[in-house]
C-alpha cells in the first residue's frame, strides 16, 4: 500500500469540547498539523466537540452514534493515510511534544508505548484493579508487561490493521493491542512520559461496571491468544483430584470409586477441548 503521509495522529473524542480545543491548539502551535495527518474521530458527541475540531486544520470524522473508544480508533486506523499511526487522548492528558520521539522509535519498533512515570496523574481508586489486570496479563504472556493501557501509543499501520477483527470497540483496545503484539512476538519500545489530569468533563470509566467488563475482556483475551493457560491448569487440577479421590477409596475399600474415574475422564476431556480451542485461536488470529 502506498501511503500519503509518514504519520497519522488519531484522536478519539466523545464530548470533549474543552479538552479537544486545548489538545488541537497544542498540536497546531507545534505545527504538527502541517507535518503529519491529524484525525479527530468525533464519537457521536452531543456537545461542541465536532464544531470546535473543524475550526482547526485537521481531518474530522464523525460517528452518528457513540460507538466507543476502540471503535473510534478502528475508524481512525481504517481512514488513516499514514504509514505509522499514533493514538492520543483528546482530554489534554498527553503532551504533543512527545510525538517526535515516538515517531523516531517507530523506525526500530513495531509498537511504541508512552509509559507513564511516577509523577503522572493516576486515579487512585483504579490502582488495585490495574495491578490485578497486570498480573493476569503477565501470566498470559509469561513476561513483564509495559504500561499496557497507556493511551499514548504508536504502531505500524499495516500490523494493527490486520488485528482489527480481534480488537474490542470499548476502552480496552489499548490492553488488547498490548497483549496481541506481545503474543505475536513483535518488538515493543517504551519511553517515559508524564501524564496530566484530564481537562473538561470527568472520566466516564466506572470502577465496578468497567472492572467487570475488564475481567470479562481478560478472559476473552486469554481464550483468544492462549486458551491452554485456562484449560491446562483446570484439567490438571481435576484429573489429579479425581486420581487421589479414587486412590483413597481403593485404599479403604479396595475399589477405585466411580467419582474418581469420572473426574479423571472430565480432566482429560477438558485438556482435549483446550487443545482444540488453541488450534481455533491460532486460525482466528490469522
Amino acid at each position: 500500500m502506498k501511503y500519503e503521509f509518514d504519520v497519522s495522529v488519531i484522536i478519539p473524542a466523545y464530548n470533549e469540547e474543552v479538552g479537544i480545543k486545548n489538545t488541537l491548539e497544542k498540536l497546531t502551535n507545534l505545527s504538527f498539523n502541517k507535518k503529519v495527518e491529524v484525525i479527530v474521530v468525533n464519537d457521536g458527541s452531543t456537545d461542541r466537540t465536532a464544531e470546535i475540531s473543524k475550526q482547526f486544520s485537521v481531518r474530522v470524522i464523525n460517528h452518528t452514534i457513540n460507538k466507543g473508544y476502540g471503535a473510534s480508533l478502528k475508524t481512525g486506523i481504517r481512514k488513516a493515510k499514514g504509514e505509522k499511526v499514533i493514538f492520543m487522548d483528546s482530554d489534554g492528558q498527553h503532551d504533543p511534544s512527545y510525538l517526535p520521539q515516538m515517531i523516531e522509535m517507530l523506525d526500530d519498533y513495531e509498537m511504541v508505548i508512552g509509559e507513564r512515570d511516577k509523577d503522572s496523574h493516576q486515579v487512585k481508586s483504579r490502582l488495585v484493579g490495574k495491578t490485578f489486570i497486570r498480573l493476569i496479563g503477565e501470566y498470559l504472556v509469561s513476561q513483564k508487561l509495559p504500561d499496557y493501557n497507556s493511551g499514548l501509543r504508536g504502531f505500524h499501520r499495516d500490523l494493527i490493521f490486520r488485528m482489527l477483527h480481534v480488537m474490542p470497540n470499548g476502552f480496552s483496545f489499548s490492553t488488547t493491542s498490548t497483549l496481541a503484539f506481545l503474543k505475536e512476538g513483535y518488538q515493543i519500545g517504551t519511553f517515559p512520559i508524564t501524564v496530566k489530569e484530564r481537562e473538561g468533563r470527568t472520566s466516564s470509566v466506572k470502577f465496578f461496571k468497567d472492572g467487570a467488563k475488564t475481567l470479562l475482556l481478560l478472559t476473552r483475551v486469554i481464550m483468544l491468544f492462549n486458551p491452554l493457560k485456562i484449560f491446562f491448569p483446570v484439567s490438571v487440577f481435576i484429573t489429579t483430584f479425581g486420581f487421589f479421590w479414587g486412590l483413597s477409596n481403593y485404599i479403604h475399600v479396595q475399589r477405585f470409586s466411580n467419582t474418581g474415574v469420572i473426574l479423571c475422564i472430565i480432566g482429560v476431556l477438558i485438556f482435549l477441548i483446550g487443545l482444540l480451542a488453541d488450534q481455533i485461536a491460532i486460525l482466528n488470529r490469522k
